[in-house]
């Protein structure tokens, strides 16, 4: 307290990965004789003990894994040091800073009004899990900004990215503000970040929040530039191991996110090395939960150092070394393959249309804030008809359609291609997905934020019609047959048959649920005999004399009210 920060960062700093004897130089030759470091340092012991021999004491705050042997600093406050309790180890870099600040104060209250716009910005770019301490904070800060009782700077920069009029949510800070702050940073300028952060006067922060946003804009522009170039070298050689790429023209400070899409594209763990010289900068980001820190460890020889976690990390290497490291990281993992990723698990399966209003979606703001570790409710449509798909974005994303029992829904689904789907137009399928409202010129309607898409599966539903079991009203809706459809189904039943249920789709003339309610409804009226023991489908038709109402069946009439109290 009491004390100013020189916040300019000399050139000499700004290229380097993390903490070094190059910034330790600088700061000392400018009277500096204290560090505190923030989000590294715990495994830089050289250079920890090279600011000691230049007479600087360092005050280390870190998050990441540690080492056998800690840096010998005046303090280390990393609660994953193996002598610590095992508490606050989700935090992240900001959060361990704030407990910091916390203890050398003594009053967390207050500290918490001051800096929780920060923590809880910095928590959510992080990726840190949404849980206990971490959550409490989170919504603390998060409701700070929403009222507008925070750092001009991050009003001015909610504006400039359009989203100050909205629900202000954890997700809001993932996708529009993080990227745009660090978009700074990775571009070289992170003073241009500093500043806006620091500015009191709301006039002036929007001048450098529209900059920033230029930035960022710099940003995608070059990590989609670098992105098609490294996955057009990925595609040459199909890799089965993790991709190990290089490059003297990449730029050190977006590849990050550019192997966060490769790791997505190619299912495997990806390290994109920038050269320069003798020497690279990599960033490595993990895919189906391989631990990415022990992979290091154990490749360690070949590395001039590295720091990280379980899913993401950075390392230095010497450029003659990379072909060794790509060979001895290719062993390790087959010895040590990924997990395989788990089945998507639903939340709930919407059988009722009414759940999907939007006072039903605005009510799931009870749960935030939502994010890592707390994710926002998964919910899934089966047996919707895919009636569009359009790219957007450049065709890096799509814009879906969907229709079921007479109600229709858009969604957007990012990262996919049409290729990537896997469904066509018209095909019905299985939808899992993350209800938001969307806002649009001053319209408010309902969003699927698509997760995943899948052909669906008419079995279960033609086993439960076969059985005569009760199905919600929605999932019948789109089955009522047309007098066309049981004389198509009439026609094909003109002489027994046996069959495994798992052939219907195959043998069916028309959808196999809507064939399964004609035959029921054939079997009602007299018409055919249906037998159905679980496994195999046996049918026949009957002798009938004269006309039949099918009307009159209590099939169709249940099916016809439903019908009825749904559109």
């Amino acid at each position: 307290r009491g004390l100013t920060c020189e916040l300019k960062i000399p050139d000499r700093i700004r290229d380097g990965y993390g903490l070094n004897t190059a910034a330790i130089d600088a700061l000392a030759e400018k009277g500096v004789t204290l560090i505190v470091t923030v989000d590294c340092g715990v495994t830089n012991l050289e250079e920890t003990a090279y600011a000691a021999q230049r007479g600087v004491d360092m005050i280390v705050t870190d998050h990441h894994e540690c080492r056998e042997a800690l840096p010998e600093a005046e303090a280390v406050v990393d609660p994953k040091q193996p002598d610590s309790s095992g508490v606050g180890t989700a935090l992240a870099g900001v959060g361990v800073a704030f407990k910091l600040v916390c203890a050398m104060d003594g009053d967390a209250d207050k500290m918490l009004a001051r800096y929780g716009d920060l923590v809880a910005v910095g928590t959510v770019a992080d990726v840190m899990p949404l849980l206990g301490e971490n959550r409490f904070i989170t919504r603390c800060g998060l409701q700070k900004i929403a009222a507008g009782d925070c750092r001009p700077g991050f009003l001015a920069l909610a504006e400039e990215a359009g989203v100050r009029d909205k629900p202000f949510t954890a997700s809001t800070v993932g996708f529009s503000l993080a990227p745009r702050i660090n978009a700074a940073g990775r571009l070289g300028e992170p003073g241009l970040a500093v500043r806006l952060l620091e500015e009191t006067d709301l006039r002036r922060a929007r001048v450098l929040a529209a900059e920033l946003c230029a930035k960022n804009r710099e940003r995608q522009a070059l990590e989609q530039q670098i992105w098609e170039g490294a996955s057009a070298i990925a595609c040459r050689y199909p890799p089965r191991m993790p991709l190990v790429l290089a490059s003297d023209s990449w730029h050190q400070g977006v590849i990050g996110i550019a192997a966060s899409r490769l790791s997505e594209e190619f299912h495997l763990p990806t390290i994109m090395i920038c050269c320069d010289g003798e020497r690279g900068k990599g960033s490595c980001r993990s895919f189906g939960g391989f631990n990415l820190y022990n992979a290091l460890s154990a490749c360690s020889e070949y590395l001039e150092g590295f720091g990280g976690h379980a899913l993401a990390a950075g390392l230095t290497i010497r450029r003659e070394n990379i072909d060794r490291f790509r060979r001895a990281l290719g062993e390790y993992y087959r010895q040590n393959p990924a997990d395989d990723l788990p089945e998507l698990t639903c939340d709930l399966r919407v059988n009722d249309p009414h759940l999907l209003t939007m006072p039903c979606i605005e009510s799931l703001d009870a749960l935030e804030p939502c994010g890592n570790g707390n994710p926002k409710p998964l919910l899934c449509i089966t047996g919707a008809r895919l009636v569009n798909a359009v790219p957007i974005g450049g065709g890096r994303h799509l814009r879906l359609h969907f229709a079921k029992g007479g109600y229709n829904y858009a969604g957007i689904f990012f990262s996919c291609t049409p290729a990537q789907l896997g469904v066509r137009i018209g095909q019905w399928v299985d939808v899992a997905f993350t209800p938001q409202i969307n806002e649009f010129r001053g319209r408010r309607s309902v969003q699927l934020l698509v997760t995943d898409v899948r052909p669906s599966d008419p079995l279960p539903l033609c086993r439960a019609l076969l059985k005569n079991q009760c199905i919600p009203a929605w999932d019948t809706v789109d089955l009522y047959p047309l007098r066309a459809d049981f004389a198509v189904a009439w026609r094909w039943l003109n002489a027994p048959v046996a069959f495994p249920l798992e052939e219907l789709p195959a043998r069916a003339p028309m959808r196999p649920e809507k064939f399964c309610v004609c035959l029921r409804v054939m079997a009602e009226m007299g018409l055919a005999a249906v037998d159905f023991d679980g496994e195999t489908l046996r049918l026949r038709p009957l002798p009938t004399s004269g006309k039949v109402d099918l009307g009159a069946s209590k099939l169709l009439q249940t099916l016809r009210e439903r019908r009825q109290s749904l559109l």
